[in-house]
């Protein structure tokens, strides 16, 4: 991995604070794509899950894998890649004209989203001094929020005004505005570039395959039924590949799935902290947007603003509780920010058939601020101290349990949400409205998610001490 002159880490990451911008941007804009999608089309809202998940598996499960071409080709050349195939996924998206055709461009949005996370990462843990290291990942995820801020409101106004086709034009302009503003800022490549030998391709398949069939495991239970066959032949799929996965990264000279760095208590402990939490945020997003279509459908961009509030937080979070990971326990600070999201979550409850934009914001709001500081401290923990030559490598397999995360998230709460609406909305014995049945559904989901959010700081204080254990004070 190729690394520049310390003093000067500031003006190299220039690039890459871009391509962050770039994704957190157009992620923002893109927040209110499936929904209106699915309206446009006369299709059912829970369809949303399966454009979410097409996007996610392709962003978790190749963030590995892109992770280590970016150890074997450098980093100018994988960050360049990843922006343009992020960009023609975009342009993809605008032309769709059926939910298979965009299931295939949220594919490729994934892959270029893949690419660019772990370079990015991989930069900050190699080029940033070692005191600096939380304060980098803060700086990271405050940029990535940051650009998302006014996407959700952007794209409502734009979605409103004309359409989501536009927003998806406009969304591609803006990819490629910054494909040449990264081109001409990256510096010249100095890295020597390294052979494919040995490069563990049946690896790179299985963990695509497995992955993909890990995030589809509750969305066909929730949508078919938990004894289904769609449902059981996914699972059992999903286990074959997985002991496939298990043997063939045992032989590997070169695993794509390095076990040394995954067998850490620093590592499996905020991974199971992430999927309990972290997968919040972008299911209630979408739940949010939803629950807004049930009970005000004629206020389109209601939503979008409480949304556009909730990366604020996570921008104040990233960038006020974050860097504290330098300085005191990260396990400390950990809990504070888990029982901000268990109180943005707790608002929920309070939800109800007019439910004004200021409670909106309070919950969405105190959620990001929570989210964005709990994101930087975990890749403190996760990423400190890895090797420059596997920096890549190390980011991606992070990366990808980051990532599978949130998709994991909306595959679990988002149809538990809207199937929930359709169960009661079908129950004529309760002659509930449209409303209300939202608000029940909406209620039951609190309790569920604040269950999560304890369970997640319970696990947090079986966190081994940082600075004690690791000697890492002052890094």
């Amino acid at each position: 991995m190729e690394y520049s002159n310390k003093t000067n880490y500031m003006k190299g990451f220039l690039p890459y604070a871009l391509a962050a911008f770039l994704v957190g941007i157009v992620g923002g804009l893109s927040t209110v794509l499936g929904p209106a999608f699915m309206l446009d089309m006369n299709l059912a809202y829970n369809n949303t899950t399966w454009t979410a998940l097409a996007q996610a598996i392709s962003t978790a499960a190749c963030a590995p894998i892109l992770g280590k071409l970016g150890d074997l080709f450098g980093r100018r050349k994988t960050l360049l890649l990843g922006i343009l195939i992020f960009t023609l996924g975009s342009i993809l998206s605008a032309l769709s004209k059926s939910l298979f055709f965009l299931l295939i461009a949220r594919f490729v949005v994934g892959i270029g989203t893949a690419a660019i996370s772990p370079t990015v990462m991989s930069y900050i843990i190699t080029e940033f001094p070692p005191k600096q290291i939380a304060k980098g990942f803060s700086f990271y995820m405050l940029i990535s929020s940051a650009a998302v801020i006014f996407g959700p409101t952007l794209g409502g106004l734009i979605l409103e005004a004309s359409g989501w086709r536009a927003l998806m034009w406009i969304s591609s302009i803006i990819c490629v505005v910054f494909m040449s503003l990264c081109f001409f800022t990256l510096p010249g490549q100095t890295f020597d570039r390294k052979p494919l030998e040995n490069f563990d391709l049946a690896g790179a398949f299985l963990v695509i395959v497995f992955f993909s069939l890990l995030l589809c495991v509750p969305s066909f239970g929730q949508n078919f039924g938990w004894t289904s066959v769609p449902f059981l032949l996914v699972l059992t799929m999903a286990l074959i590949m997985l002991v496939f996965l298990i043997v063939t990264e045992k032989k590997a000279k070169n695993p794509i799935l390095i076990g040394s760095f995954m067998a850490r208590k620093a590592f499996i402990m905020p991974v199971i902290i992430l999927f309990l939490t972290q997968g919040l945020m972008q299911a209630n997003m979408t739940n949010t947007i939803v629950f807004v279509n049930y009970t005000q459908p004629t206020n389109t961009t209601l939503s979008g603003y409480a949304i556009s509030i909730m990366y604020v937080g996570m921008s104040l979070g990233s960038i006020l509780i974050g860097p504290l990971a330098d300085r005191f326990e990260p396990k400390h600070i950990l809990t504070v920010s888990l029982l901000l999201t268990g109180t943005g979550c707790g608002i929920m409850f309070f939800f109800s058939q007019t439910t004004p934009l200021f409670l909106l914001a309070a919950s969405l709001g105190t959620l990001g601020l929570g989210l964005g500081a709990n994101a930087a401290i975990f890749m403190k923990i996760v990423l400190s101290n890895l090797p420059i030559e596997t920096a890549g490598t190390g980011t991606g397999i992070y990366g990808l349990f980051r990532d599978l995360a949130a998709p994991f998230g909306v595959a679990v709460f988002v149809p538990m949400f809207t199937n929930e609406i359709t169960r009661l909305s079908a129950d004529t014995t309760t002659n509930l409205s449209v409303s209300d049945v939202a608000v029940s559904s909406i209620q039951m989901l609190t309790i569920i998610e604040l269950v999560c959010v304890g369970i997640g700081i319970f696990i947090v204080q079986l966190l081994p001490k940082i600075y004690k254990e690791n000697n890492l004070k002052g890094d």
